[in-house]
């Protein structure tokens, strides 16, 4: 029976009620947060790996071509 509690203090348990499901979805908000930038931070991490190696094979593959003596050279008669 609700009738029995004053109406200003069913108010203030409502609003009680609503400001600790707040809270609740807040933290889990946060706790999403923080989620979401330590997979981008490791993300970036291995982005910034991959650009390394594709730096370095870029110039082992201009290492190779000035090894073989560029690229002008016709090709043999058998292709």
């Amino acid at each position: 029976m609700t009738a029995d509690i004053p109406p200003q203090n069913n108010q203030v348990a409502n609003e009680g009620e609503r400001l600790n499901d707040l809270e609740i979805k807040f933290a889990y908000q946060q706790e999403t947060i923080d989620s979401l930038n330590d997979t981008v931070t490791k993300q970036w991490d291995v982005i910034e790996k991959f650009r390394r190696q594709i730096t370095r094979l870029e110039g082992q593959l201009v290492e190779m071509s000035d090894w073989q003596g560029g690229g002008d050279e016709p090709p043999p008669p058998h292709y």
